[in-house]
Order: C-alpha cells, then sequence, then structure tokens
C-alpha cells in the first residue's frame, strides 16, 4: 500500500468518523472543512488560533457549540447552513479578530449576538441575506474590516455607534441592490478617520444626491459597474463634487460589456472630486472626441485601461507620478504628450497597437519605461530616450522587432533593467553593444532570435546579476568564453537555446552564480558541475535534455549548497552500469524537482518507470553474480594458460600422435636410434657412442640434437620430428647429469608415451654412471622403467666394454629391415 492509499483511506476514515481535523499548524491552525460535522470535536485543542470549520452543518448557533478556546483569533464558519445566530453565541471565542460566515442563509440575528466580540478586526457576512446594515455592533469598537458584499443591502446607512470606530477601516457593499444614496445616509462616514475604502462596484446606482459625499475623506472610493447607465454616471460623478478620495477606481469590469457614448463631457464630474489616483477601466466606445484626462491634471497616479482610444491629447498634468495607458487600441505612443513632464517618474504603455516610438524629450524624472506587448517596429534603438537620464526600468519586449546600431544605449548610463523578450533583436550577437551600461543588473534578452557569433557581447556589464538568453543560439563555442567578465552574475537563463556541450570554461568565473537553467538543450553531460567555483549554486534545471546519466566523480562534486536540481524529463539510462547514479537518486529526492517525473527512458521511449523505483538489490547480486563468474573464468583462463604453457611440447606431441601416428613399420625412419643425453655427457656421446655405432659394421645412424637437429626449427619440433618420430629406437644416457636436466627429462617422457603406443621395447637404457635410486625417481617413470626392463651400463673395464657394445648394437639392429 503506497503513501497516497494510505493518505485517502485515512482522509475517508476521518470523515466517516467526523471526529479527526487536518492539523496544520500543531496546536495553532486546524482545518475541519468539508467533515459533515455539527459541533467542534474535542479533538481540537484549546490553544487552537486558527479554526477552518467550513462546509459543515451548524444551524443553529448557540452558546453550547464552542468549547471555550480562549486563543481562538480567527473562525470560518463559510456555508455551514447557518440560519439561526442566538445572542451571547460566541461567548466561549470572545477573542475573535476575525469572524467569517460567508454564504450562510442566515434568518436571524441575536439582538447580542455580536456583544462579547470586542475584539473582532473584521467580521465578513458576504452572501448571507442580510437587507440592511443596521446590526447590533455597539461593542465592536475594534472593527476595522466590514465586508458585506452580495446581499440585499438598499442603503449605505452605517450604525450611528460606529462613528466612533475610528480604527474603521474598510467598507465592502460590492453587488447588493443600492439604487440611491442620500446625504443622510452618509453621515457616519465624516465621522470615521480619513483610512476608509469604501467599495460599492456592482450596484444598480441611478442617483446619488448632490453633495452626499461633500466633505468626507476616504482612502479608496471602488465604483466600477456601480451605474446603470452611462448618464446615470454622468450624473453621479458629478454629484461626488467635495469628496476627498486617495484613490478613484472607476469605469467597467472587464467582462462587462462595451458601450457606447457620445456625451463628450460625460466625465466632467471628476473635475469636482479630489483624488491623487484614479484607475479608470474603460469600456466605453466613443463616438465623439474626448479629452479623457481633462479633469485629471491633478492626478498623482493616472490608469486608463481597457479603452477604444485612437489619440491622447497633450494633458498639462501638474504632479503625475506614475502613467499606465494599457489596452487601450493606441496606435502612438504618447510621447509628445508626455515630454517635460518634470514629475513623470513612471509609464506603463503596454497592450496598444503603436508602431513606432517618439523622442521622449526633458523627462529628467523618468525611471520607469514599459512599452512592451505594441506592435513597435525599429531599424535603429534607442536614441530617441535621451531626454530621460534617470532611466532605470526599459521594457520593449514582445514587440515584432527592435534593431541596435553602435552605442544604442548613449544617455541610458543609469540603466539597471533591460528587457527585450520575444522581441525580435537585431544587431545584437555580433557586436558589443553595452560597454556604457555598468550599473545594469537585469538583462532579458529572451527569445529574441540572436545568435550570439562575438565573445565580447556582454562586454561592460560588469555589475549584471540576471541574465536571461533563453532560446537563442550560441554558434561554435562561443558560450565558452560569452560570461567570462560576468563575475557577479547571480541567475543565468540558457534554455532551450539547443545547446549539445558546455565546456567548464563557461561558468568558471561566475562565483556567485546562484541558478543556472539549461532546460530544454540537447546536453547528455554535465560535467562542468564538478567546477570548483560554482559553490553557491543553489538551483539548477537541467531537465528536458539528452542526460543518460551522471558519473559519480560529477555527482560527488556537486556544489554543497544545491538545494533544487531539476532531472526530470531526461532519457535516464536505468540499469546495472549506472546504479550509483540511481541510487543518488533515490538517496536525494529532497533537493530533486519533480522527481516522480524522472524516467527510465532508456527502456523505452514512453516509458512511465521512474527512475526512483528501479531496484537496485537486484543489480547487486547480478553484480555480485557477474563479479563471481568473471573471477572464475579469469583464473580458469590463467590456470589453462599457466598449463598450456607448461606442457606446449606435450600438447605439440599428443597433436601429432592424434593427427595420425604411424609405427616404425608403416613410416620409413631417418635414424636408427635418437640419442636422449645431457650436454655434460656430450664428450662421452661423440667419442665413445658415436664413434663405436656409426663408424661400425653395419653403421648405425644416429640422431644427435647438436647436429642433426634442422635450424630455425623449435627445439621441441626438432626433439618430436626429427628426434622421437624419425628414430626406430631411443637411446636414453642416464646420468646425474640427465637427472638435473629438464629438457633431458622432458625427452624421456616424450618417449614413454611413444613406447606405450608401440608396446615394443624401443627404449634403451644406459646407466652412463650411478645414479641414487631416490633421485631416479625424480624423472617421471624412470625408476619404473628400470625395475622392470633389461638396461645397459657403461664400464670402463674392457671386456665389459666390449659385451656392451655388442649387446648395444644388438639392441639397435634387433628390428631393423
Amino acid at each position: 500500500m503506497n503513501f497516497f492509499t494510505v493518505s485517502a483511506f485515512i482522509i475517508y476514515f476521518s470523515i466517516s468518523a467526523g471526529e479527526s481535523c487536518a492539523k496544520i499548524t500543531e496546536n495553532l491552525h486546524y482545518s475541519c472543512m468539508g467533515r459533515n460535522l455539527s459541533y467542534i470535536p474535542p479533538s481540537i485543542p484549546s490553544s487552537v488560533q486558527n479554526l477552518d470549520f467550513s462546509f459543515n452543518v451548524l444551524k443553529h448557533l448557540q452558546k453550547t457549540v464552542f468549547p471555550v478556546l480562549s486563543y481562538l483569533q480567527v473562525l470560518d464558519l463559510s456555508r455551514c447552513q447557518i440560519k439561526h445566530i442566538e445572542n451571547d453565541t460566541f461567548y466561549n471565542v470572545k477573542n475573535l479578530t476575525t469572524l467569517i460566515l460567508t454564504g450562510n442563509p442566515i434568518t436571524y440575528f441575536g439582538p447580542g449576538c455580536l456583544n462579547t466580540l470586542s475584539n473582532l478586526r473584521r467580521l465578513v457576512l458576504v452572501d448571507v441575506g442580510l437587507s440592511s446594515l443596521q446590526l447590533q455592533m455597539n461593542n465592536l469598537t475594534k472593527l476595522q474590516e466590514l465586508r458585506v458584499g452580495t446581499n440585499n443591502i438598499q442603503s449605505v446607512s452605517l450604525p450611528s455607534i460606529m462613528s466612533t470606530f475610528k480604527d474603521f477601516s474598510l467598507l465592502d457593499l460590492h453587488a447588493n441592490n443600492i439604487s440611491m444614496i442620500k446625504t443622510d445616509q452618509t453621515a457616519v462616514f465624516r465621522e470615521i478617520g480619513r483610512n476608509m475604502t469604501l467599495i460599492l462596484s456592482r450596484n444598480p446606482l441611478f442617483y446619488i444626491e448632490p453633495g452626499a459625499f461633500k466633505d468626507i475623506y476616504l482612502r479608496e472610493l471602488d465604483i466600477r459597474s456601480a451605474f446603470v447607465s452611462s448618464a446615470a454616471q454622468k450624473a453621479g460623478l458629478q454629484a461626488l463634487y467635495g469628496l476627498n478620495v486617495k484613490r478613484l477606481m472607476l469605469g467597467k469590469y472587464r467582462c462587462d460589456y462595451k458601450i457606447s457614448s457620445s456625451d463628450a463631457g460625460y466625465l466632467d464630474g471628476l473635475c469636482y472630486i479630489n483624488f491623487y489616483e484614479v484607475f479608470y477601466y474603460m469600456k466605453e466606445r466613443h463616438n465623439v472626441p474626448i479629452n479623457i484626462f481633462h479633469c485629471m491634471v491633478n492626478a498623482t497616479i493616472v490608469t486608463v485601461k481597457g479603452g477604444i482610444i485612437r489619440e491622447t491629447a497633450n494633458v498639462p498634468f501638474h504632479e503625475i507620478k506614475e502613467l499606465y495607458l494599457i489596452s487601450n487600441q493606441l496606435d502612438t505612443v504618447p510621447g509628445k504628450q508626455v515630454s517635460h513632464l518634470h514629475t513623470l517618474e513612471k509609464l506603463v504603455f503596454t497592450d496598444n497597437v503603436a508602431t513606432q516610438i517618439p523622442d521622449f524629450i526633458d523627462m529628467p524624472r523618468l525611471q520607469y519605461l514599459d512599452l512592451s506587448s505594441n506592435q513597435i517596429t525599429l531599424t535603429s534603438c534607442c536614441t530617441f530616450f535621451t531626454g530621460t537620464p534617470q532611466l532605470r526600468y526599459l521594457n520593449l519586449s514582445l514587440n515584432p522587432q527592435i534593431g541596435l546600431t553602435m552605442e544604442p544605449f548613449d544617455g541610458l548610463d543609469s540603466l539597471e533593467i533591460l528587457d527585450f523578450h520575444r522581441t525580435r533583436v537585431v544587431g545584437m550577437g555580433y557586436r558589443s553593444l553595452f560597454s556604457n551600461l555598468k550599473y545594469l543588473k537585469h538583462l532579458d534578452i529572451s527569445y529574441s532570435s540572436i545568435t550570439f557569433v562575438n565573445i565580447y557581447c556582454f562586454y561592460g556589464l560588469s555589475n549584471l546579476k540576471i541574465l536571461k538568453t533563453a532560446g537563442n543560439h550560441f554558434q561554435g563555442d562561443v558560450a565558452s568564453y560569452l560570461f567570462s567578465n560576468l563575475t557577479l552574475l547571480e541567475h543565468l537563463d540558457m534554455s532551450y537555446c539547443r545547446v549539445v556541450e558546455l565546456h567548464p570554461s563557461s561558468f568558471k568565473n561566475l562565483q556567485r552564480l546562484r541558478l543556472l537553467n539549461l532546460r530544454g538543450n540537447n546536453l547528455m553531460t554535465i560535467d562542468f558541475l564538478a567546477l570548483q567555483n560554482l559553490k553557491k549554486l543553489t538551483s539548477l534545471y537541467v531537465n528536458e535534455n539528452s542526460i543518460t546519466s551522471i558519473p559519480l566523480h560529477v555527482l560527488q562534486k556537486l556544489p554543497t549548497n544545491l538545494s533544487e536540481f531539476d532531472l526530470s524529463s531526461n532519457p535516464i539510462d536505468c540499469s546495472c552500469s549506472q546504479t550509483d547514479f540511481i541510487l543518488w537518486i533515490i538517496q536525494n529526492q529532497n533537493i530533486l524537482k519533480q522527481p516522480e517525473y524522472i524516467f527510465c527512458k532508456t527502456l523505452s521511449p514512453s516509458s512511465d518507470f521512474r527512475a526512483t523505483d528501479f531496484d537496485i538489490d537486484s543489480c547487486v547480486h547480478k553484480k555480485r553474480l557477474t563479479i563471481v563468474l568473471s573471477v572464475c573464468f579469469v583464473t580458469v583462463v590463467v590456470l589453462l594458460s599457466l598449463l598450456v604453457y607448461r606442457f606446449q611440447f606435450y600438447l605439440q606431441y599428443c597433436c601429432i600422435l592424434l593427427s595420425g601416428y604411424r609405427t616404425p613399420g608403416q613410416q620409413e625412419c631417418s635414424y636408427d636410434a635418437f640419442v636422449i643425453f645431457s650436454s655434460y655427457d656430450e664428450v662421452w656421446v661423440m667419442n665413445e657412442l658415436m664413434e663405436n655405432l656409426e663408424n661400425g659394421v653395419p653403421p648405425i645412424q644416429l640422431c644427435l640434437h647438436m647436429r642433426d637437429f634442422q635450424a630455425g626449427k623449435s627445439i621441441a619440433s626438432n626433439i618430436i620430428d626429427e628426434g622421437i618420430m624419425g628414430s626406430r629406437k631411443i637411446i636414453v644416457v642416464v646420468s646425474q647429469h640427465f637427472i638435473d636436466s629438464a629438457w633431458c627429462r622432458f625427452e624421456f617422457e616424450l618417449a614413454q608415451s611413444r613406447f606405450m603406443l608401440e608396446r615394443n621395447a624401443n627404449i634403451i637404457i644406459i646407466i652412463l654412471e650411478d645414479v641414487e635410486e631416490r633421485k631416479t625417481k625424480k624423472v617421471f617413470g624412470l625408476h619404473k622403467y628400470l625395475k622392470k626392463n633389461t638396461y645397459l651400463k657403461w664400464s670402463r673395464d674392457p671386456l665389459s666394454n666390449m659385451r656392451f657394445w655388442i649387446r648395444l648394437r644388438k639392441a639397435i639392429i634387433a628390428t631393423k629391415k
């Protein structure tokens, strides 16, 4: 049973039992969500501070529902089918700071049901069927947020007691049924501090009494989609005269339909509202020219989003700091319109249809310029920003094409962030263009169709910390030198660059590198990881490459700070030859990102067998068996080799015999007798044996190794071919020297083999000198032969000598044809 099965069983059992709740933080945070409970489980400790009890069944709330939870601060009772809340319900949890009752069909609030919650700061009554804000909240003096959206409330009138709530900061009335706002309904707003946010969005407003918000101070007013028509919106904005608000949010939500407007002055009411920030979410299509910014000249932050505007007029903003023009279908970047705005610090012009960039003139405070997601196509960039000496952020991403010529960033020495991602950048890969950007910290040129050819492309970026080059191409081995001067680099993205190999020198100077992204390349090895300079690396992504294995010496030298290593989607070789690598994967899942997606692709390209499930033990057994078999095989081979070497002559003789042995009667012999003797006995052989036998009558032809063996032929072959096989008889001259000679012993053993095959006494033993019986045993078969066969003994006595030669000659010529 795996982990997930066990977990599912535990969860199922807990839900069935209706008792156990999930422990998020020991003794502090518990979740009983969706357990179908009708009471607070006794397993919840009294020290709990946060309890999620949503999606259970508590139809009636009364004092006995909650045990004493003195430390409970956050209680979520969302969608618990609550209908009645009795007085003193929350007595045992009176230290609550947040109470959430969202989605309960509450039909009855006890007059004193909230009286004990004197520490309550956040009360959420969204979608509970409220029809009025007149709740009994006398003791909620610390209340900061009241969220009552999606109800049936028809008036913004708050209980008078709330005028004493000095910390009150948020009233959310979105999606109610408020159609009219009168002066007497806003009296409490005048008494509350100036830090309150009022959300009236998605209400069907058609009338606001003029002056209803006069002398009211709000931090934020949200009236998006809060009017039944554009006419009601125009009248409503005019009725808001005298309102003081820091941030005003108006217009339509994204999902609302666009409406057409032919009233050029429908925003004139804004001129009578005092605001600093305005967010206008346009959905109108204007049939007549309109100056949207006419009444926004005093704002510090202006956002216009989602409208259909073809052009913008020059607006003499007085204190503007930030201007956002987003998704408005503007076909011109408002360079002329915003030039000379000495206070402007941030300009965001995105998702429009502009194709060119005008000159930005005399904008000394502009620091942030975002021109992304337009249709800008330039052959030469970026001289039109020379009037922005303090520019620190420049974003030209997601445009069709930007061309860079020599010194394109002249005058932009303060740049810290430069973004060209997914914009085709022409001219960057062939030369150094950043020599003056010594303060640049972030450069994103991902997917910009760049081919890096020049190794000095990033020359001058001495303070660069983040470099993203994903989706581009490196020609040849340029990557080995391209980053050498980026000594402060901390984040390098080279994903999807079709890189096949990376030399260790590519990162030798990147001693501060913390993140290296090589995802989606064609790397087969990552030996560069063994480089000691990458000791600060914490995140490495090499997923979606062609890596089958990583050598153990590389794994042992991985940076010690590495905490996130993504090897997924590589064709890992799960074989017994890679047990060290597989074992490392199994033991280091804590640093591997998505180890469950490291599959053994060598088994099959479509295999979903996880590397972490590979059976290493089976490999250990196989490896042991292989080692044992290998050792045995090598041992046998070595022993056989030694035996063959030791007995090569015998084997050769056997081969000759097996190839077709013929007896002297079946073959013609060149010699009458082959003499086996020690070289130390050569004088006797030459002076006595050869002289008496070869010069006698009839002459006997002897085979003597020093005379008759063929030159250039191996000794063993001569012994077998010329001596033993080429002679009818074999004469063995036994002496002490014979006993000590390895060659003599060898020749005698071969002679015996012939004797065994013929079954004839073809071996004639001559005892040249007395030899101790024990020494004759040193020669295989000699002692036994002497015991069973007649032999001749040499003597210097003349009479004995005569008989010796007669007997020897007779023994040799006995079978001579």
